[in-house]
Formats: structure tokens, sequence, C-alpha cells
């Protein structure tokens, strides 16, 4: 009779643990979502260009959009108490050979913690992995006949640029404009922790955003201004103390309609931080 399979003979016999990958996907699938096209997700497709015999250069919108945000599986979704430690460990291990690499003893009084320490910090600062979008938004979706803008401001996140593992944080506001549904506020905030509580680059960050709420209400637009400070800039390469980088992700009727554009960008105005 076969032995059954323990959480911890899953996790050393999985292909991305041999290939000392430290971060598999989830081996759990998410039912896909219907195709829908309505007037805010159209913006979201992509579009290609064909060059005519003529030579003539005629545009062609793709009715292929892009994979849901809503139905994107949590890397670590799956994972249980014994997996996690299974995690940390490996990533602690690590530690210790870095710590080897620039010269160090890790044995040294100072240290001796420091890569258990570091890994246990690096599971939690990459904890948006843990969770789906639409765990955060299911139960948090009402009717209402509301027609007025909705603004979330000055956001605080973290989040770990992907390029060099340092830390990048600032300020998120998120507007939208209600088509007969609003979303929770709290889960404005939680689905900016979700995607920031990743690796990184802000402009993604900043896109996945506004579309996640796009999908979640289909309102007639969202908006989605980033600030950040970047310690990639500031700590090393060009260090530029006071530099900021600020994105924008502009859906539905902020994009086309100016004047609700200017209104988002008076009421989400980030303040000096």
């Amino acid at each position: 009779m076969a032995s059954e399979q323990t959480d911890d003979d899953i996790f050393l016999d999985s292909p991305t643990n041999k290939h000392n990958r430290f971060f598999p996907s989830s081996p759990k699938s998410l039912p896909m979502k219907r195709d829908i096209v309505t007037p805010l997700t159209r913006q979201m497709k992509s579009s290609s260009f064909s060059v005519q015999e003529n030579g003539e250069n005629e545009r062609h919108t793709s009715l292929r959009r892009r994979p849901s945000v809503l139905d994107e599986k949590a890397l670590r979704e799956a994972d249980t108490k014994s997996v996690r430690d299974q995690r940390i460990q490996a990533i602690s291990r690590s530690y210790q050979g870095i710590l080897e690499s620039i010269g160090e003893d890790p044995t040294r009084q100072g240290l001796l913690k420091t890569s258990k320490r570091a890994a246990e910090a690096l599971v939690f600062f990459t904890k948006g992995y843990e969770q789906t979008i639409r765990d955060v938004v299911s139960d948090a979706i009402f009717d209402e006949d509301c027609e007025n803008m909705v603004v979330v401001k000055e956001i605080d996140i973290y989040s770990l640029c992907e390029h060099h593992m340092v830390p990048f944080f600032g300020k998120v506001s998120v507007g939208y404009l209600p088509n007969k549904r609003v979303l929770g506020l709290s889960k404005i905030a939680r689905i900016v922790e979700v995607f920031s509580r990743r690796l990184q680059v802000q402009e993604r960050l900043t896109r996945q955003i506004a579309e996640a709420i796009a999908e979640a209400i289909e309102p007639k637009g969202v908006a989605v201004i980033v600030e950040c400070l970047h310690m990639c800039m500031i700590m090393r390469g060009a260090q530029k103390v006071n530099s900021r980088t600020t994105t924008s992700a502009m859906l539905g009727v902020f994009r086309e309609d100016p004047k609700t554009r200017e209104e988002f960008l008076t009421l989400g105005q980030i303040k000096p931080f």
C-alpha cells in the first residue's frame, strides 16, 4: 500500500525546489472568467499593425484581452505552515551563504540569527504572493446607485524592486467613477497591499491596481497615482537622495474626459512626504 505524501514531501519533490527556486506556482487553479468586453476593458486590449500589399499600414485591434487580474493565481496561495517553514529554512541557508560571500562570519555573535531573521523578513515582505485579488474583493462589492467620484488617497505602500531587491516606498491615490456598484473602501487599500507586497516595478504596480478595480466592479473609469522613493536610486547607482518617481494609470472616463481627470488629480494629490 502506497504511503501518503506529507507537506514536506510535496515541497521537496516539487520541480521548482529541485531547481533551487523557493517560490513555486500554486497548484490550485481557479475558474476562468468569461470573456466579456466592456467599454472599459476594451481599453486594455492590445493593438497590432499589419502591412497591406499596397504598402499602406492598417491598424487592427486584437480581440484578445489581457489575462484577468482577478483570476491570477497567488504563487504561495496553497502554502501550509510546514511548507512555509521549509521556505524559511531554505532562504536562511541562502542568506548564510551570502554573508560568507561578502566576507562576513555568520557564526559571530551579531550574525548568529541574522540569516533566519532575514529569511522571515523576506517572506513577510513578499506576503502578497499568498493571496489573490478575487479573495480580497469577493465579499465587498455592493450595489449602489452612486454617480459621484470615489477617491481614497495617500495609501502607504512598501515594496521591493525586482531588479535589485531593495525597498521602494511611498503613497498611492486611487479614484473611480461608480457604475451601479461600489467597492468596500478598505478593500482598495487591501488591493494596493497585495500587489505592493511582491517583487515589483512601480509602472506595473500602478497598472495592476487600476485593472483590478476595473475588473472587480466595472466602473465608468479608474485612476491611480503612485509616488515613491526608490532605494535603488538613493542608496546606490545615481544616489539622488531627493528624487521621486510618479506614475499614473487612467482608464475609461478618466482617460477620455479631461475635466474628470483634472478633478481626480486635484482631489487625489499626494502631499510631500
